[in-house]
This record gives C-alpha cells, structure tokens and sequence, in this order.
C-alpha cells in the first residue's frame, strides 16, 4: 500500500507543473457571505445550505476525485473526526466533480460516511471559485496513469477544484477559508475544528 502512494505521489509531483494552466487566487475572504446552493447528495438526498446553516454551521471542502491519494487521506481523517466536529455543531459536505459511479469508489477507499455532492455540472465549483481547467497535456499524461478525467466526471470540460474547504457559520458567512493550489496540502482536522 505504501509503495502505492509512493507511486502516485510521485506522479502527481510530475504533473503538478502541468495541470494548473493559471495561477489561482481565492476571490473569498472571512467574513464574506457564501454562495447559497441546493443539490442531490450521493444518497439521493436533496441538500439545501441555506436550510442546513439553520441546525448547524458547515465545513464545506472540495476534493478531486477518488483517485487522488491526497483527497481520500483527507476525507478518511475527517470521517474519523465526525464526532468532534459534531460536537461543535458542524455538519462535513464534500463536493466533487465526480460522477456518482466514481463517488461510490471514494466512499469505498474513505469509508466516507458525510454526505457528498456530484457536481458534474461544475456550478458549485464556480461559485466558489476553487475551479481551475488542466491543460490537455496534463489530461493526456493523466490518462497514462490510467486516470481518464472526462469518464471520471462525466463531461469533456477537463475541469478539477483546488481542494479548497470553507467552513461556513450559520449566519452564513465565512469563518475560515484554505485555500492552496499545491493539492499535496491540506488543513488538518485539528486546524478545522479550532475554527469552528
């Protein structure tokens, strides 16, 4: 297992020069309103955030795709810490631009148990400005890797998110933003859980 993640984390290193075709700034800052939006959970759940910031403030993130070692590290530690970041009234929202199919394959190597978004569309993506477009060197190379991003997301836009994540207050606004364009980085759960 360990020489797999070598593996991709070594491929990634490579393909990271090639992927973000700009450089990418966050347009949010603390204390901002966040976008409102409404979707279909993995579950077949519809998911409101306006509704939800009425019970419980929302640790919002973004994530890549099941086959990003990086992205499945972070929602196994989250779905880890649940109950911590329950018990500071947060409720843990992960939006992809993954397909249901390929979102059943995260669950499957997280053990996700938080409710996940497919955003196949990219709206959300956009509204939150985490979305960023790889180059079509970067495509092809990933598909070398066996990572075919147009099958994985269901659409030819070649878009991904910066892993950004956004904790969001019940009054709506902003109270923590991360947001890195090195998708090697995270915030840990600590981090997350002293801003909540």
């Amino acid at each position: 297992m360990k020489k797999y993640f070598t593996l991709f984390t070594v491929v990634f290193a490579l393909l990271f020069i090639t992927t973000y075709t700009q450089a990418q700034t966050q347009i949010f800052k603390v204390g901002d309103k966040a976008p409102l939006f409404s979707a279909t959970t993995h579950n077949g759940q519809s998911f409101d955030l306006k509704k939800q910031l009425e019970n419980s403030s929302v640790i919002l993130l973004f994530y890549r795709g099941y086959w990003c070692p990086y992205c499945n590290k972070q929602l196994s530690q989250l779905n880890d810490s649940l109950s911590l970041i329950a018990e500071k009234g947060a409720k843990v929202i992960a939006v992809t631009p993954e397909i249901a199919e390929s979102v059943n394959k995260t669950i499957a190597k997280t053990k996700a148990s938080f409710d996940i978004i497919s955003d196949t569309t990219n709206t959300i993506l956009k509204q939150y400005a985490v979305n960023f477009t790889m180059e079509n060197k970067a495509v092809e190379r990933y598909k070398g890797f066996g990572i075919d991003i147009a099958k994985t997301n269901g659409n030819d836009e070649n878009i991904l998110p910066v892993p950004g994540v956004f904790i969001i207050s019940k009054d709506g606004t902003f109270k923590y933003i991360y947001f890195n364009t090195d998708y090697r980085k995270r915030p840990s759960v600590k981090e997350l859980v002293e801003n909540l």
